[in-house]
């Protein structure tokens, strides 16, 4: 099997011992059914709720206990280009087979789920997932069609102010959405100034993320100045950034997010 980066993947029989490093991946995992095979998740995998009760915590998506890892015998580590650095899969891979992810649209986290379903003989579960997803998508796209695209900015974090740019899975999400996204020019996650210099009149929509900075109420009053003509709210950045089976929740929200923005109820 090969990996979304294209890496070589050799397995003799079906993995039996998973640790996850990314906390969107651990649901996945536990959505296919295979929570009882999760012997170690990062502390930030919150869902489903009671998983680090019962799992091994081996540290975080940037730093992991390796010694920990080691201890578990793990058959196969569960990784993200993104979540996770190089450093961290080659340390990984002296351990056992090593799986990355590398998402950056809708496409991509719909094959994840697919390669998934066949690294842990999970296909007919996947396949409901999927099924699920593409279903809930094609739904909000008719819902959608005839909304206006409003420009955009969608803050992940303070001090520094960052924003997401182009070719993250945040920005496809926006497109979906219609939220024209003003920083789509930038890359990545890039750092930005705020100041009397910088005032957008432009842009319609302020979104602040609930992770991986959590923003508050208090927030939006920060950067009113510097949207006057925004409209500033609070959104679950789990349902932007979270790829995967938190999709099949995500277009429920999103067509509540607009409505109440439509609504002036935000």
């Amino acid at each position: 099997m090969r990996d979304q980066l294209n890496r070589a993947i050799h397995l003799k029989e079906t993995p039996k011992r998973i640790i996850s490093l990314v906390p969107s991946q651990t649901e996945i995992l536990c959505d296919l059914g295979l929570e009882a095979y999760l012997i170690g998740v990062t502390k930030f995998c919150v869902h489903p709720h009671h998983i680090k009760t019962n799992v091994s915590v081996v540290g975080g998506t940037k730093q992991i206990h390796l010694d920990k890892i080691k201890v578990l015998q793990p058959d196969i580590i569960l990784c993200n280009k993104e979540e996770n650095s190089k450093d961290i899969v080659d340390a990984c891979e002296s351990i056992c087979n090593v799986h990355v992810s590398d998402i950056y649209n809708i496409n991509d986290s719909l094959e994840l789920i697919e390669q998934y379903g066949c690294i842990f003989n999970r296909k007919k579960e996947a396949s409901a997932i999927l099924d699920i997803i593409k279903n809930e998508l094609s739904s909000f796209e008719v819902f959608i069609k005839n909304k206006p695209t409003l420009k955009s900015v969608y803050f992940i974090w303070k001090n520094p102010w960052m924003i997401a740019g182009n070719n993250t899975f945040i920005n496809d999400l926006l497109k979906i959405n219609k939220f024209e996204n003003s920083f789509s020019n930038e890359e990545r996650y890039p750092e930005i100034k705020i100041s009397k210099s910088t005032v957008n009149k432009s842009v319609e929509v302020v979104l602040l993320s609930s992770e991986p900075f959590p923003f508050k109420e208090f927030h939006k009053k920060e950067l009113q100045d510097f949207y006057p003509n925004a409209t500033i709210i609070l959104v679950d950045g789990e349902m932007f950034s979270w790829f995967g089976s938190r999709l099949t929740k995500a277009f429920t929200y999103f067509e509540s997010l607009r409505l109440n923005l439509q609504n002036n109820e935000l």
